[in-house]
């Protein structure tokens, strides 16, 4: 099966890592039709960088514009390939392997979507090298409805840090959220799995990226991650989604005493207890005043435009 990819990648205020990602995608083995960027602010891009790049197009909206789920709809309507593979200006291709490998697995007409391994950088801390290694495990595996029963809402996970979906399921499907405050892979994953299709993780599409967020940040980001989540009981409702948080600070406290540093176990819960608090509140979002969700939320333009 011969299919064929384009890219998509959301940028704001591009710097050196956008070339890297754009040279490193010029060498993946498998031919990438268009890359699409969608470019939020034009007096942030530099000048002339899609014409050094054959398929590279740039597409301009404002801040006011940019949405998680809509900007990101909007390119893949813009495709005509039969995959499109979604990723963020700071994730690299760790080989040249990267897209072809997503692209294997949509040989199973079952595999509406697909999405790679996370390596950490090498400034990523210890603590959150760990947390890549759970996320994105050594082996590949595909998810469908049958897993609910033993993965819970892991069954939904897919990342569009570095995710491909085929796109006549996509636009069958309706897309991404065309206002989405965070989580739209998720939501849309959630759906294709619900509907029958299954998720496929590929262990061998690796990219490179991570980041060393503080405690604070994690608050922020759980938060609105339990706002997308309830904002669609469609897709999560009646889902555990706690006991892979548990076993995830379990696991990471006992990393750091087996590397002989116990120190770093004030770290893990330091971290789980933003990631809990933010979750917990984010979930009873409804109930809170909205100055209180302004100081909550990472993406304040969603609840200042009324979109909550």
């Amino acid at each position: 099966m011969n299919l064929t990819a384009d890219i998509l990648i959301p940028v704001y205020k591009p710097g050196k890592q956008l070339l890297r990602l754009l040279d490193r995608l010029q060498e993946q083995t498998c031919p990438i039709r268009r890359i699409i960027l969608m470019n939020t602010e034009r007096r942030y891009f530099p000048e002339g960088l899609e014409h050094k790049y054959k398929n590279v197009e740039v597409h301009h909206l404002s801040k006011q514009e940019f949405d998680h789920g809509g900007t990101r709809d909007r390119g893949i309507r813009m495709s005509r390939a039969d995959v499109v593979v979604c990723m963020t200006q700071d994730a690299l291709p760790a080989d040249g392997h990267t897209v072809e490998r997503l692209l294997e697995v949509f040989e199973d007409p079952s595999v509406w979507a697909a999405y790679g391994r996370q390596l950490p950088a090498a400034d990523c801390r210890e603590v959150e090298r760990y947390t890549r290694g759970f996320n994105y495990p050594e082996h590949s595996r595909v998810k469908g409805i049958d897993d609910l029963e033993e993965l819970g809402i892991k069954t939904f996970f897919c990342s569009n840090v570095c995710a491909a979906w085929r796109r006549d399921r996509y636009l069958e499907l309706g897309g991404f959220e065309k206002r989405a405050i965070f989580n739209e892979d998720m939501i849309l994953a959630g759906r294709m799995v619900r509907m029958g299709g299954k998720i496929a993780y590929c262990a061998g599409a690796r990219v490179v990226h991570s980041h060393n967020y503080s405690a604070m940040q994690q608050f922020h980001r759980n938060f609105d991650l339990a706002v997308s989540q309830t904002m669609h009981p469609e897709v999560f409702g009646g889902i555990r989604s706690e006991s892979e948080g548990i076993r995830l600070v379990k696991t990471s406290m006992g990393h750091c005493l087996k590397i002989g540093k116990p120190w770093l176990c004030f770290q893990v819960l330091t971290q789980s207890a933003g990631k809990f608090l933010g979750y917990k509140l984010g979930q009873r979002y409804g109930k809170l005043p909205r100055r209180v969700i302004l100081w909550c939320t990472m993406n304040p333009t969603f609840w200042q435009e009324g979109k909550g």
